[in-house]
């Protein structure tokens, strides 16, 4: 029986510790707490859905996890070439975890640029999988390897397990009526069967998920199940894997409940569901495809039978008019977008705030400027998001902080638009987006009841007496104007972009009246009743980390490392960005040192510095990856200490 003992830095984000039995006299199980896999090939490999299954069947198995897809932007990148390795990383444990990982504890590299351009994250001393078929001369010459890395030794400081998955995959399926071109194609499910048998994962949903995938193919599909079954055989005899690893379910990190793992788009899109049944209201999207929101569109269409209705547009701007003509309708209106198309949008979103009209805008922030990197991570939609208007136009923007938290989130931003009748900008981004973790599915009695009353009958009385309807007459507590679908008897009234005279809505040029409007809808904005801004500071601290958005799980693994290794640091993460908590400014000038990490360069330091007059460090980081828990523990210590 052998151990390893890992340093507090370690122990504090998931420790690799474990022992070795052999049951019956079959090969060595070594027990581990966590481990971090990363598959890598072509983009026409497979890895996503490679990835996506062994996600999926490390779920059913109950360990806690993360996930991080990293594909390039071209649907088919050139093969064998760097720019086209797409990857998928899967973080798995036996406790809590936050972040897909720093490092691959495994990589399996189905060619050369895989190795390549992956090989770099990987610490001495972990496990390589390299697909030999693919080292061809050519195909190393093609990504700049003089000599095979599998033979001049440079990778004699990993574990490294050569294996020629596509002879073996061929091989495997050479009864069945198939080219050689398409059994190649299943060595993908090799490799998932090889590292399913690695690490004792389920394999009966795989099988089940590979028959009804190709249901129409069902000889692809008994081909992809043999190649599946094949890897985990091959695991199980050869002698080059002596050792196979158990990661136990993750039994407290979870409360009890019903689980599934989810990826951020996909927990939206039923958080958009829910709140339209919430809230009674048909859900309608309008919506144009862009990387990374396309999937919220793709899942919506899926659910007619909820009272979904989606409209794929000509372009940004048609997308979010229909929804703004679906609000002013009575339905739950929602666009989808990343960067590029909130500004194409930015002009409806004003013109929403004029209407003061209920219209849910998520933005799936990605890397830019302009088209920029369109499968890449980053945060800088915040100040257009805030101000990316003409005129005074406030929205009010909410951040959710992992994927399951994207449902949260999409059901308050609806319930905010909703009671206060006016757009609310959701900033999620492509790591939520694509990447996943377990969700506690909610029961129905748990999710809030967001009922509307629309506008019935007149609601002012004249100085003569007479009773009329005026569309800009507010409530006294949201300052929410009246909701009227149009049709009802006797609630005429005039929309457009044009000023509204205050009550009546008529067109108004006087300046006064506009003055009060623009007051006014700042009023309503700065008035929405946000929950305060939590700190978690178990020590009394002097520093304090400020966060939003998907920069949560890093920030809070680099939090557990400062803290297991004897520093006192607070953290707090905000959800609210306009307005933001009332509490935020105490809360600032109650530390001395307040550091805020941000995947831009600093935009809500520049927002906190402006409203609060603190002097917020910035730590930024711009290359469309998320960051690491060791770089900004790194960072965060240096802070301290400086």
């Amino acid at each position: 029986m052998t151990s390893r003992v890992s340093s507090a830095a370690e122990q504090a984000d998931g420790a690799v510790v474990g022992e070795q039995r052999k049951p019956g006299g079959a090969k060595d199980v070594q027990r581990l707490d966590r481990v971090i896999i990363r598959f890598a090939g072509d983009s026409g490999d497979g890895m996503q859905l490679t990835g996506d299954r062994f996600t999926s069947e490390t779920a059913s198995f109950g360990n806690d996890l993360s996930t991080l897809p990293n594909f390039p932007a071209e649907i088919r990148a050139p093969a064998g070439t760097l720019p086209g390795v797409s990857s998928f990383q899967l973080h798995f444990a036996d406790h809590d975890i936050l972040t897909p990982g720093d490092a691959p504890n495994v990589l399996v590299a189905m060619n050369p640029a895989a190795l390549k351009a992956n090989i770099g994250d990987v610490p001495r001393g972990a496990e390589i999988i390299v697909n030999t078929d693919e080292f061809t001369k050519r195909a190393m010459q093609k990504v700049g390897y003089e000599a095979s890395p599998l033979e001049d030794g440079s990778l004699d400081g990993y574990q490294l397990h050569p294996v020629p998955l596509t002879t073996l995959t061929v091989e495997a399926l050479k009864d069945f009526d198939l080219s050689r071109k398409e059994a190649e194609r299943s060595k993908n499910m090799f490799a998932l069967g090889l590292l399913s048998w690695m690490y004792h994962r389920p394999t009966e949903g795989t099988e089940k998920f590979l028959t009804s995938k190709f249901a129409k193919r069902p000889d692809i599909a008994a081909a992809n199940i043999a190649a599946f079954r094949a890897g985990w055989n091959f695991g199980e005899t050869t002698e080059d894997f002596a050792v196979s690893y158990e990661v136990a379910p993750a039994a407290k990190a979870f409360p009890t409940g019903t689980y599934r793992n989810i990826s951020g788009n996909l927990a939206l899109s039923y958080g958009l569901v829910a709140a339209s049944r919430q809230a009674d209201l048909p859900l309608f999207l309008g919506s144009y495809p862009i990387t990374p929101a396309s999937d919220i569109l793709h899942e919506l269409s899926r659910h007619k039978n909820f009272g979904v209705r989606t409209f794929q547009a000509e372009d940004e701007i048609a997308g979010i008019g229909a929804a703004l003509g679906a609000a002013f309708g009575g339905s739950l209106a929602v666009t989808t977008t990343s960067g590029p198309g909130v500004a194409l949008k930015s002009e409806t979103i004003g013109l929403a705030v004029s209407l003061e009209l209920p219209l849910l805008v998520i933005d799936i922030q990605r890397g830019g400027p302009s088209t920029g990197l369109p499968t890449k991570t980053e945060q800088a939609d915040l100040l257009q998001a805030m101000h990316g208007r003409n005129g005074e136009a406030p929205v009010p923007v909410v951040a959710p902080r992992t994927p399951a938290d994207c449902f949260d989130a999409a059901l308050e931003a609806a319930g905010m638009a909703l009671t206060y009748r006016t757009p609310v900008i959701l900033l999620s981004d492509g790591y939520l987006a694509n990447g996943s973790e377990p969700w506690r599915i909610p029961e129905l009695d748990e999710l809030p009841d967001l009922r509307v009353q629309f506008a019935q009958g007149p609601n002012h009385t004249l100085d003569d007496g007479t009773e009329v309807f005026w569309p800009y007459k507010r409530d006294p507590q949201t300052l929410a104007r009246p909701w009227a679908i149009p049709g009802t008897p006797g609630l005429e009234h005039r929309i457009g972009g044009i000023e509204k005279q205050d009550g009546t809505g008529n067109i108004s040029y006087d300046p006064a009246n506009h003055d009060f409007m623009v007051r006014t809808r700042q009023a309503k904005v700065d008035g929405i009743d946000v929950p305060d801004v939590e700190v978690d500071d178990p020590h009394g601290a002097s520093t304090l980390v400020l966060g939003w958005g998907s920069t949560y799980g890093p920030i809070t693994a680099a939090v557990r490392r400062l803290r297991a290794a004897g520093e006192s640091v607070a953290q707090a993460h905000l959800r609210h960005l306009n307005p933001f908590p009332r509490n935020l400014g105490a809360v600032l000038r109650h530390y001395e040192k307040v550091v805020i990490p941000e995947m831009n360069l600093g935009q809500l330091a520049t927002l906190v510095r402006a409203k609060y007059l603190v002097d917020a460090h910035s730590y930024n980081q711009v290359n469309g990856m998320p960051f690491k828990a060791e770089q900004l523990a790194t960072a965060l210590k240096e802070a301290i200490d400086g």
